[in-house]
């Protein structure tokens, strides 16, 4: 019974989107068909969340799983019932400016965006948005919204946080991944807090007055849950130190001051004396917006979802799986699962094969001469991929006398000048004259 349920959650994951058309290769692709395994569109390689593919009420799954058993829990149903109540797609109105006629009543105009902040005060969180780059802002039917749909698959993926969700793993495995997941719940994992500089430096100084003796992270500001994890930031990250340093707040990415008024992120376990402007509210890694200001504290640097997990465990290439097994394959720089090292192409096994890399992806023998390889111009036939080949623009050549040479005289032109004339070679001038077109 237990296998049965196990094979019908991996049942429905491959019916999500089936056959919903790829935004990036339009036609060429017959409607999205997920690999058994690759995470990726058989027909067109493409991830899912480059097809056309309604992905809200998936994503609020996900953003609940990964939030399960938190003290966050509370603030992830909210988010879902109260703050974004009943518009499409997850969506909120928020006000942005008001447009004022001559003899009329100020009209407010409002814009739907795919996620806000969750905060009382609507103008802060309107304020928030605006200050993120227009192409980052998740207004809805816009580059912004598909940038924050792409961020979700690639930041929080799946597979990360759920067993069931990955290929074939080991009890131990499972096991292996569970404690992980803990792991990061327990030590990591925070949803940032939007505030105004001025009002969280007042809390903090009341915080610091109620608790005097607390010597690191003991005593929280008030209105704002603490965890134990807030007690592990140190003297510098507590209210007492934060209030003792009694200047002006610094953006902690970009270092440029705070301005007072303007809505400023706080990430609770990175500390008090700490606040990010919107837009510097990134992954230390690769540098993108933290999508729906998910974050994970690491070491005193802040990780997406991704790149933290990339901290914790080597990643499978062929899976995108974190690897939680003790033996794995190491292979052009990448990390595999022994039984993921496969052609891209066809999947066949290629440990102890000759592969080929096209681009980053290892391609067997069979499948490269077939799909990969450039033709000859001379002799046109595929060139292999252990052979020498001279390439001039766009044209290849094997770089043998017997296709490398003069058009002319037929003379062989390795190591020596020549001249190329729509894919035909000449050795001089004066032969190419007196060559036919």
């Amino acid at each position: 019974m237990e296998v049965e349920r196990e094979l019908k959650k991996v049942t429905l994951g491959h019916e999500i989107g089936a056959g919903a058309p790829c935004l990036k290769c339009k036609d060429k692709c017959e409607g999205f068909e997920l690999h058994f395994w690759r995470k990726i569109c058989r027909n067109c390689k493409c991830g899912l969340e480059d097809h056309d593919v309604q992905m809200s009420s998936e994503e609020r799954k996900k953003v609940g799983k990964l939030f399960e058993d938190t003290k966050y829990t509370g603030l992830i149903a909210k988010l879902k019932k109260d703050v974004l109540p009943s518009a499409p797609g997850n969506t909120g109105p928020l006000p942005t400016d008001a447009a004022v006629k001559k003899d009329a009543a100020p009209v407010l105009k409002v814009a739907t965006y795919e996620w806000i902040p969750p905060v009382a005060n609507p103008s802060l969180a309107a304020r928030y948005i605006e200050m993120l780059p227009k192409e980052k802002q998740p207004v809805t039917g816009t580059e912004g919204a598909m940038y924050r749909k792409k961020q979700l698959a690639k930041q929080l993926p799946e597979h990360d946080q759920d067993p069931t969700k990955c290929h074939e793993l080991s009890p131990g495995e499972v096991k292996q991944m569970q404690q992980y997941v803990k792991k990061y719940k327990e030590e990591a994992l925070g949803v940032g807090d939007l505030t105004l500089p001025e009002d969280l430096k007042s809390q903090v100084h009341a915080a610091a007055r109620e608790a005097p003796g607390a010597g690191s992270g003991g005593g929280g500001v008030p209105g704002r849950a603490t965890t134990a994890a807030v007690g592990t930031v140190g003297p510098t990250g507590s209210p007492q130190a934060a209030a003792k340093a009694g200047q002006a707040y610094s953006c902690h990415h970009c270092q440029q001051p705070m301005r007072q008024g303007e809505p400023a992120v706080y990430a609770e376990r990175a500390g008090y004396d700490k606040l990010w402007h919107p837009a510097c509210f990134v992954c230390s890694v690769c540098s993108e917006l933290l999508v729906d200001m998910i974050y994970f504290w690491k070491k005193s640097k802040m990780y997406c979802g991704r790149h933290y997990g990339d901290s914790e465990k080597p990643r499978c290439s062929g899976c995108d799986e974190l690897i939680f097994s003790l033996e794995y394959t190491q292979a052009e720089g990448q990390d595999w699962h022994l039984k993921h090292f496969c052609c891209f192409d066809c999947d066949c096994v290629l440990a102890g094969e000759t592969y080929v890399m096209e681009k980053d992806k290892p391609v067997c023998k069979p499948c490269y001469m077939k799909n990969h390889a450039v033709c000859c111009a001379a002799c046109q036939q595929p060139v292999e991929p252990e052979a020498q080949r001279v390439t001039y623009g766009e044209h290849n050549w094997h770089a043998e006398p017997q296709c490398f040479r003069c058009s002319g005289c037929s003379c062989c032109l390795i190591g020596q000048r020549f001249m190329a004339v729509q894919g035909r070679l000449f050795c001089s001038v004066e032969c190419k004259k007196k060559t036919p077109a």
